[in-house]
């Protein structure tokens, strides 16, 4: 197995900048080249199954991983003799990717077909996001976690991150894209509120649909409406997920520190039956101030960077950040400050989110760590 780790403590994260002069150095020949550096095939095992997890972007966005380059990952784990799938969740929020059809269709029409990508693609926690595991971590804010069942249930993971900004956490990268990513619907609800779910009689049709799903009996029916009892209710956000109607409101509201320790224990939470099996690759392309799932892409902060590659989730976010921070910030973009090389672009983006508290959390819970020896391929 390839060690991924230096003598003096530091974990190795590999690098290609998106420079090309040839057909043997176009972008596709470099995130193989990039691959197979980084030794990613030393983890997975012959004949079993590997979850490619990646965001199939929402409709209306175009600045997701592009399929092309997602298949170039696909065709090198099936050279090493794996049997790869990409991968998805459900969203918490009304959109193209709220139930497995439309999430099906929505990654169809982004381009994530068969002919593209080489693999089938399969949404993780069910039709309806009930496909889903308790996962026990014993934490500040959860002691069990909710991982989409075909994530937990596969040997190994490589995955595919873009990294951007997210209005919650800052940024977005491998730890975003593994917290919110492999949750289910209820998991996205407990890492996004303390707040417990209301109902709104003007969409509830009476069809008791949250009346059984509710693990804690707290939601009855009164004059044919669901009313949910907030002294019984966990705020688990089941009833949310399972309502057909959108009856049931979403809550977002969260500290924004609290978000952030909570999204951080969900990914540890959903790696955590998958030690030495789970590779990332970050692609600092496109860096757009907000994440993947709203319908529209903005214009990039900065110019591209690169691609990364390494086994430690803590590094490769904390490599990408340091790359785009030794960017100038383009100007008529959404970032207002931090534009001078070496400043917080994410900082200057979205100014009252400590977005590095998900790399500091997440190296108190043994993630992985800070440090890293940058390798330029």
């Amino acid at each position: 197995m390839t060690d991924n780790k230096q003598k003096e403590g530091k974990s190795k994260v590999y690098f290609v900048d998106f420079k090309t002069g040839s057909r043997e150095n176009n972008i596709p020949n470099k995130i193989r080249k990039l691959y197979e550096k980084t030794g990613i095939n030393d983890i997975l095992v012959k004949n079993e199954l590997t979850a490619v997890k990646t965001h199939f972007g929402e409709r209306g966005m175009t600045t997701y991983i592009h399929p092309v380059f997602v298949r170039q990952v696909v065709d090198k784990i099936k050279e090493g003799g794996g049997k790869p799938f990409l991968t998805d969740t459900n969203t918490l929020y009304t959109g193209g990717r709220t139930n497995s059809v439309d999430h099906l269709q929505t990654a169809i029409e982004n381009g994530f077909a068969y002919p593209v990508v080489n693999c089938p693609v399969i949404i993780a926690d069910g039709i309806f996001s009930k496909n889903s595991v308790e996962v026990e971590i014993n934490k500040k804010h959860f002691e069990k976690v909710r991982i989409a069942g075909d994530i937990y249930n596969t040997n190994s993971m490589v995955v595919l991150s873009h990294v951007k900004g997210h209005g919650l956490a800052g940024y977005g990268g491998a730890l975003k894209n593994i917290a919110m990513g492999c949750a289910t619907a209820s998991g996205k609800q407990q890492q996004h509120s303390d707040s417990k779910p209301e109902v709104d009689p003007e969409k509830c049709v009476g069809c008791r649909i949250c009346v059984g799903n509710c693990p804690v009996d707290a939601i009855a029916m009164i004059d044919q409406k669901a009313v949910i009892d907030h002294e019984i209710c966990i705020g688990c956000g089941e009833c949310i997920t399972v309502c057909p109607h959108r009856a049931i409101k979403v809550q977002w509201e969260t500290n924004a520190d609290v978000f952030v320790e909570k999204m951080t224990e969900y990914a540890y939470g959903s790696v955590k039956n998958k030690a030495g099996k789970v590779a990332y690759i970050n692609f600092v392309m496109n860096v757009t101030p907000l994440c993947d799932c709203v319908p529209w892409s903005d214009e990039p902060i900065v110019s591209d960077v690169g691609i990364l590659a390494s086994f430690d989730p803590i590094a490769i976010d904390q490599a990408s950040l340091d790359l785009i921070d030794q960017q100038q910030g383009r100007a008529g973009s959404s970032l207002t400050c931090n534009h001078a090389p070496g400043e917080d672009k994410f900082g200057g983006l979205h100014q009252n989110v400590n977005g590095r508290r998900v790399l500091e959390y997440g190296e108190e819970l043994g993630m992985g760590s800070r440090k890293y020896e940058l390798i330029k391929l």
